[in-house]
């Protein structure tokens, strides 16, 4: 067999992982992306390299301050047991946490370029015709800024499959539980297991190498539309 049957359960909950962190960054990103496009606060410059700090921050380092946040003596660790949720780490909602910020930057910075881009005129259009703040957004920077909001969506969902330290820290390594496809190769590979390390990275190389083929591919048909 091409895979084993823990392999499929890693991938599986890889991909899990993934959906449910791009669609959180969505709701979480976007207004962050609209704030810092339109936004002349001086907080802008502060708050713009928070978001990408994950970009240069090393993983581990991520990971080990969220874990001990969200640890029994953390403020969200507090928070969370005093709420009866438990503590998060070693969980997936645990993993979901850590990588909706490791991945925040790979959703913030295209959508903010594609507001960005929109400019002026087309929102003061809107307003002349009495569209308010709200009716703006939804009807006219939102559908300008679909390509963003896709380029955004592939990068954010591709990063978190590939995603190892900041997953190891907080989640550990339980099957079924934690267990990404980045920590099961790590596992075959501590085992001198090779072959099987060979297979699954395998996996992984030809789906970032299609995601990222389908992107680059799809953004030279975007701009002669």
């Amino acid at each position: 067999m091409f895979l084993t049957d823990t392999d499929i359960q890693a991938i599986l909950l890889t991909l899990r992982l993934a959906a449910v962190t791009t669609v959180i960054l969505f709701f979480v990103g976007t207004p962050i992306a609209w704030w810092l496009s339109r936004t002349r606060s001086r907080w802008k410059g502060p708050i713009g390299a928070v978001v990408a700090l994950p970009l240069v921050l090393p993983p581990s380092v991520l990971g080990f301050y969220l874990l001990v946040t969200m640890g029994p003596n953390g403020p969200v660790g507090q928070l969370t047991q005093a709420l009866g949720i438990g503590l998060l780490p070693f969980t997936f909602w645990g993993l979901v946490v850590g990588s909706v910020f490791y991945s925040m930057p790979f959703m913030v910075q295209p959508v903010q370029n594609a507001f960005e881009a929109i400019g002026e005129r087309p929102l003061e259009a809107a307003a002349t015709l009495r569209a308010s703040p709200l009716d703006r957004f939804f009807t006219v920077a939102l559908p300008l800024a679909l390509p963003g909001f896709i380029t955004a969506g592939i990068l954010s969902f591709a990063h978190t499959v590939g995603e190892f330290g900041v997953v190891l820290m907080i989640g550990g390594n339980i099957p079924g539980v934690t267990r990404v496809a980045s920590v099961q190769i790590y596992d075959y590979v501590e085992a001198l297991e090779y072959g099987n390390a060979h297979r699954l990275a395998a996996v992984l190389l030809t789906f970032s190498f299609l995601v990222l083929l389908a992107l680059y591919a799809w953004r030279p048909q975007q701009r002669k539309l």
